[in-house]
């Protein structure tokens, strides 16, 4: 087979494949004759069609068949002979012309990039550093309690309070008419806990059971509700009940509750430190690998391949339908979403992998065995049964590559740390704790 390979624009290439007739035509005529033994045709006992009849019937689909997997064997040979990256799926078509007794195709591909990563010296990443304080644990202790409160009603001339659970009835018009989930009877919700539109909750503080009020709301631009979303609506509400929360004491019955089983206020609160600081763990790394791998990605050099970059706006847009079909959005499958809008995040994500990957394979950052199990064992902590947690991780190979990613990425960013200029900086447990790590 003789092969020739061009260089076209940037990452993409030509090569030129060439397979004799004979070849082609003799594994159609070896499937035929396999196909002739089990195929079933009116008029005719398994296994004794002739063989002109089932080449009549089945020779063209066959020999489609035989065309894609020879000119793709063919195209992963010469590739691989050749040493070529290849990126994404080749364009092939048949070239006209051919000596007799031969094809001839063209196959058109791009192949992966070569990464240049500059002096992760000069690289400077800021990293951010958090500690778990008592302040952090009795608040948790305060959430744990409300999560188990009980509620009694208030006298009639009370008026509600934040923590309070009223009753009400409500009604929201705008311009004069009423809209789509503006109205209810026998509302509940909590006081000052940010249920409702902070409006709302200051109209309802301080009124007492059996009064009305009207008053204006402001529904925000980015409101979930499309309809109303912008607007000012006019409500009219009506307190029906107040009810006063009432936590449990933090006694030995509740501690024992909460699964410790000495039921002492030292040991939760030291269940609960161990808890906070492994959950801090986690989202220091989330947060200090962001940084990192933002500043990997402005001291590399490459060009992306466009199959790739497609193959993963084709992802993100599927995750999406998924998701609105996850809402209930009918025929979420053919909902216009514009490919355009996941441009930018596609590429973004194939450059940090090509990127991770070349400083993986430069630098022998592959996760290793007892990086994984040790992974594994500290997610597997947190639940009442460890040991069948990690059973679970390691009893399927999808789940151990995704554990595998994470410690990847951990040594990546151990990797970067150690060579950029570092600046260390101390945020507080409520603000490491209200952040979201980004995708």
């Amino acid at each position: 087979m003789a092969v020739t390979v061009e260089n076209l624009e940037k990452l993409e290439r030509k090569m030129t494949l060439t397979l004799p007739v004979g070849v082609i035509q003799s594994e159609v005529d070896a499937r035929l004759k396999r196909l002739a033994r089990t195929v079933k045709m009116d008029g005719f006992r398994p296994g004794k069609v002739p063989m002109s009849v089932v080449a009549q019937r089945y020779g063209y689909s066959v020999h489609y068949e035989v065309m894609n997997d020879k000119v793709g064997q063919a195209f992963a040979q010469a590739a691989n002979e050749a040493k070529l990256r290849v990126a994404g799926q080749p364009r092939i078509t048949e070239k006209e012309g051919a000596p007799e007794g031969e094809l001839s195709f063209d196959a058109v591909f791009e192949v992966f990039p070569e990464v240049q990563i500059g002096d992760l010296s000069s690289a400077e990443v800021e990293r951010v550093q958090a500690e778990v304080d008592d302040s952090a644990i009795d608040r948790t202790i305060d959430i744990l309690r409300k999560q188990r409160r009980s509620f009694a009603q208030r006298a009639q001339g009370d008026a509600a309070q934040d923590g309070d659970r009223v009753t009400i009835d409500f009604e929201g018009k705008i311009d004069g008419e009423p809209f789509q989930g503006g109205k209810a009877e026998d509302f509940q919700f909590l006081v000052g806990e940010g249920q409702m539109l902070k409006e709302f909750e200051n109209a309802v503080r301080g009124m007492k059971s059996g009064e009305s009020k009207t008053f204006p709301l402001d529904f925000p631009a980015d409101y979930h509700g499309k309809d109303v979303a912008g607007k000012q609506a006019d409500f009219m509400v009506t307190v029906k009940k107040i009810e006063a929360a009432h936590l449990p004491e933090l006694n030995e019955q509740l501690i024992k509750s909460l699964g410790i089983e000495d039921g002492s206020v030292e040991s939760l609160r030291a269940d609960i430190r161990k808890n906070l600081e492994r959950e801090v763990k986690f989202r220091l790394q989330a947060r200090n690998k962001q940084a990192v791998m933002d500043a990997l990605v402005g001291k590399a050099e490459l060009e992306l391949p466009k199959a790739t970059v497609q193959a993963e706006i084709d992802r993100l847009l599927e995750s999406a339908r998924a998701d609105l079909k996850q809402r209930g959005l009918k025929d979420a499958d053919k909902a216009p979403i514009p490919a355009e809008l996941f441009q930018a995040q596609a590429e973004r994500r194939v450059r940090l992998g090509l990127v991770v990957a070349e400083l993986v394979r430069a630098n022998e950052l592959q996760a290793k065995p007892e990086q994984v199990k040790a992974h594994i064992e500290e997610l597997a902590s947190s639940y009442e049964k460890p040991a069948d947690v990690v059973r679970w991780y390691y009893g399927d190979n999808q789940r151990l590559a995704e554990v595998e990613a994470v410690v990847i990425e951990n040594n990546v960013t151990e990797f970067v740390l150690s060579k950029a200029k570092v600046t260390d900086k101390t945020v507080s447990f409520d603000e490491l704790m209200g952040q979201q790590a980004a995708a």
